[in-house]
C-alpha cells in the first residue's frame, strides 16, 4: 500500500503509488507513520532523490518528514522552491529569476520562504491562496484549478492532472483570467525563464 506522503499541486498530502520525481519537506509534520499537520514553518523546499549517497528513512521521530512530487511543476504549484544544498543549481537559477522578475538583488532564503509562505496560505490559516491571473499571463510550467480540475499549462494546451498523473488535454483559453495555484512568486520566476521540470509527455 501507498504511503501517505505524496504531494498535489494544491499541496494536499496524500497516498498514491505515483511516483516521485523529487523529495523534499516541510519540517517535521508526523507521528508515527501518519501525517498530522499540514507543515511546521515557512520553510518548504524541493531536494534531490539522490544527493552523495545519503540515505534518508522514513517516519523517524521528531525529524523533517520526507515528502514526495510527481514533478517540479507540481512541486512549485504546491508552494516549494528548490533546496539550496542538494540542488544548488537550481536553487541559484530560481533566485537569479526571481531577481530579474521581481528586482533587487538575489534574494536571501529566508526572504523567498516569507514571500512564498504568505502567496500560498491564507495568514494564520492552512487554507491554500489561489490568484486571478490573466491567461496571457500564465507561464509554462504553472498550474490553475477550474470546475473541479487541476491542470498544468504548457503552450496552447492545458494537462489535467489527478493523483495518478497526466492525463485529458484541452486547448489553453486565450481570454479572460484563470485561477492560478501557482504562488505569484513563482510564477514571476518561470516568465524569468526558470527551467522547471515537468514529467507530462
Amino acid at each position: 500500500m501507498p504511503e501517505r506522503n505524496r504531494v498535489t499541486p494544491t499541496g494536499e498530502i496524500v497516498a498514491t503509488p505515483l511516483r516521485g520525481a523529487w523529495t523534499g519537506n516541510r519540517g517535521v509534520i508526523h507521528e508515527g507513520r501518519e501525517i498530522v499537520r499540514f507543515h511546521s514553518g515557512n520553510l518548504w523546499i524541493t531536494c534531490a532523490l539522490e544527493f552523495r549517497g545519503r540515505h534518508r528513512e522514513l517516519w523517524i521521530p521528531n525529524r523533517w518528514t520526507p515528502l514526495f512530487f510527481h514533478d517540479e511543476a507540481v512541486a512549485f504549484a504546491a508552494g516549494h522552491r528548490p533546496c539550496g544544498e542538494c540542488r544548488h543549481a537550481e536553487y541559484q537559477a530560481y533566485k537569479s529569476a526571481w531577481a530579474e522578475a521581481l528586482g533587487g538583488p538575489p534574494p536571501a532564503a529566508g526572504e523567498m520562504n516569507r514571500r512564498l509562505h504568505a502567496d500560498r496560505l491564507f495568514r494564520g490559516t492552512h487554507r491554500r491562496r489561489f490568484h486571478e491571473v490573466s491567461w496571457a499571463e500564465l507561464p509554462d510550467g504553472a498550474f490553475v484549478t477550474g470546475d473541479g480540475t487541476t491542470s498544468l499549462v504548457r503552450g496552447a494546451e492545458l494537462i489535467d492532472w489527478d493523483p495518478s498523473g497526466y492525463g485529458e488535454r484541452r486547448p489553453r483559453p486565450r481570454r479572460g483570467t484563470a485561477t492560478a495555484i501557482t504562488p505569484p512568486a513563482t510564477l514571476a520566476v518561470l516568465r524569468a525563464g526558470y527551467p522547471v521540470q515537468i514529467a507530462a509527455p
